[in-house]
């Protein structure tokens, strides 16, 4: 795109926030093929890559420009440079003009749709209504309301983790448990036993978790289980019916939920019980994932006796996966992600 290929040397200064409770960082930014690169300055390791599809700008208009990877995602970005903020701008406007428009259609059929369901929601059952809420907020919404929830928890669990060569080894966990672009990983350094989740797909670990662990596979096995855990009930149906149906009914309405109204829901969150998952759903995603199933279930009970079935049935129980869920000096660094 010539576009991009004008500004592939730029380069400038910026601030990064690896998530929304973490300190930001004097960074590099640069261009790289269809990406922008984000690289620490005095060892130019790169710290994070965005697809320039999805940059966004949360700020437009204000400075020192304030950028995002996406809707759904928690890192930000401030540039004061004037050039790579044009840039940006550039590339961004090139993008758009490349995509498709919709027709006004859809528009009208969504905004018929969305007048019936209000329309229809003074006669519904209030779990109707939630549920309906539930299933109609977007990605974009759902993050935000995530980023709130942790904010909730912080003064029980602190900042997120954020060492930064922690926070690499932590996304190639990521990437090789969950997958690139779907969802995030944060590892709480208090307040947590094992694992949890919050809307946007985010999975919380434990520091201690981590710190007890001989390697990467009950962790990887953890992370599995809390996912299929919000795969079978939505993490956004049970904030709203922890919320209530008035805040439920404000957000359908407006589309804003006020952060008062979370207020003792990151509590809940770290304290309640697990709930438990079916075996056989959980060994075929063990399979699929390539992590084996013994390492979680002597976590959860180092005699097997509570978890033989999983053990009986674990995937790799004879022969090792195919390959390693992080190499073993990715586990070590990720063991030293709270210790700044």
């Amino acid at each position: 795109m010539t576009a991009l290929k004008q500004y592939q040397r730029l380069e400038s200064v910026g601030l990064w926030r690896a998530s929304p409770l973490a300190q930001r960082r004097e960074v590099v930014v640069s261009f790289g093929d269809a990406s922008l690169i984000i690289s620490e300055g005095r060892s130019d390791m790169a710290l994070s890559h965005w697809s320039l599809p999805a940059v966004e700008r949360l700020n437009p208009g204000g400075m020192p420009a304030l950028y995002s990877p996406g809707g759904d995602a928690i890192e930000t970005l401030e540039i004061e440079d004037a050039a790579m903020v044009s840039a940006l701008s550039t590339v961004h406007q090139a993008l758009e003009d490349r995509k498709p428009r919709p027709g006004r259609l859809r528009h009208y059929l969504l905004s018929g749709g969305l007048a019936l369901v209000l329309g229809l929601g003074f006669f519904w059952m209030p779990s109707a209504l939630i549920e309906h809420t539930a299933q109609v907020v977007p990605p974009a919404k759902r993050a935000e309301i995530g980023r709130l929830v942790l904010a909730d928890m912080v003064s029980m669990t602190g900042a997120p983790c954020a060492e930064p060569s922690g926070l690499t080894a932590l996304g190639k966990l990521r990437d090789r448990v969950m997958g690139p672009g779907n969802g995030e990983l944060l590892v709480l350094p208090e307040g947590l036993e094992l694992t949890a989740h919050v809307p946007g797909r985010v999975v919380l670990i434990s520091r201690k978790l981590l710190e007890d662990q001989d390697g990467p596979d009950a962790v990887a096995g953890f992370i599995l289980a809390e996912r299929l855990r919000e795969d079978a009930e939505d993490s956004m149906l049970d904030l709203l019916r922890a919320i209530g149906l008035r805040a439920t009914f404000g957000l359908l309405t407006t589309g804003d939920l006020p952060a008062a109204s979370l207020a003792g829901y990151g509590d809940l969150v770290l304290t309640r019980d697990r709930k438990p998952v079916d075996t056989a759903d959980l060994l075929a995603r063990f399979a699929e994932a390539g992590v084996p199933a013994t390492p979680y279930a002597k976590v959860l009970d180092p005699t097997g006796g509570a978890t033989a079935d999983l053990i009986a049935g674990d995937p790799y129980a004879v022969t090792p996966p195919p390959e390693p869920v992080i190499a073993d000096g990715d586990w070590v660094t990720l063991q030293g992600i709270c210790s700044n």
